[in-house]
């Protein structure tokens, strides 16, 4: 039992008219254990070329619906993703967009905040620092504080994508999804289907997740990987700790810098697929083998965001 209602036939229902249900690609990749089968959830195709749009639509629409949403908009303190995925929300609602990025953001996405028309303010070298600075600027002007990753609204929304995947594909599924805040393999979690299987993914550099399962509690973490700039939560949400960490269905595995690189490094040159280094952790739990289905069950990899630049 979750301490926390999340609503992801809600969220569907309601962000659907506005969003891209993203498809899937049936593919083999090459594998330590040799070619495998897969599923790719294609969801870099998205608006804002991630599925962060997901949650802050969800969130900004519910507040809309409930008299919360004001004149000031919504505010978001993110190292990118959730911040690109807010400012796509808030162009949707017709409302202003406030971000906060550490100085340490990739320039691609606050270039990309900027185009879409966002108000954007650097503070500090790491995301809690942002957020920190995020907190007292929605008390100042009223806006909607979003998270990037641990609101109800937030996961929900991220959830949609299990339903999209659930909708296209028989099961069982093992599905395999990079881990930062873990708003995505909450919302996964919460869609999972008798006999599926879910399986979090991150760098051994920047694992919250895998960390806080090891110690029982969720822990601070220090982060040392080049797939931080998008998987950079210092401590795992609450929401997904409450969900999915001591969900039986759900697992955890790590990858090296270097085997997401060599993955990342595949899939463009097998599929012409570019994805962030912290997406090409799910790719990377596959082709190491960390990653192996159950005979029955499909084999499904999340790619859930591709705004990086063009090296590999």
């Amino acid at each position: 039992m979750t301490a926390v209602s999340i609503d992801v036939y809600g969220a569907a229902a309601t962000i659907s008219p506005h969003l891209r249900r993203t498809p899937v690609l049936r593919s083999t990749i090459q594998t330590v254990d040799g070619p495998r089968d897969v599923v790719f959830k294609l969801e870099y195709l998205q608006l804002g070329g991630c599925f962060k749009v997901r949650g802050s639509l969800w969130a900004t629409l519910h507040a809309r619906a409930g008299g919360t949403l004001t004149d000031a908009g919504v505010l978001v303190a993110s190292g990118g993703n959730a911040a690109i995925g807010a400012a796509w929300a808030a162009r949707i609602a017709g409302v202003p967009c406030t971000v906060v990025v550490p100085e340490t953001a990739p320039e691609v996405k606050v270039a990309t905040l900027r185009t879409l028309g966002a108000q954007v303010h650097l503070v500090g070298l790491r995301y809690q620092e942002a957020a920190d600075a995020a907190v007292d600027i929605a008390e100042a002007t009223g806006a909607l504080a979003l998270h990037a990753y641990d609101l109800p609204d937030i996961v929900a929304g991220a959830g949609t994508i299990g339903l999209e995947i659930a909708g296209d594909i028989a099961g069982p599924l093992t599905t395999v999804a990079c881990v930062g805040g873990g708003g995505l393999l909450a919302g996964l979690a919460a869609t999972l289907r008798p006999g599926d299987r879910l399986v979090g993914a991150e760098p051994l550099g920047s694992s919250c997740f895998h960390q806080a399962r090891a110690a029982g509690a969720p822990v601070p973490v220090e982060l040392e990987s080049i797939a931080a700039d998008s998987l950079g939560a210092t401590r795992i949400g609450d929401i997904c700790w409450e969900t999915a960490a001591q969900h039986p269905a759900v697992d955890s595995v790590l990858v090296t810098d270097d085997q997401l690189i060599a993955a990342r490094r595949m899939l463009w040159d097998s599929h012409r697929i570019l994805v962030e280094h912290g997406t090409a952790a799910a790719v990377a739990a596959v082709t190491t083998g960390a990653v192996r289905p159950e005979p029955d069950s499909t084999l499904c990899i999340v790619l859930c965001g591709a705004n990086t630049g063009f090296e590999l």
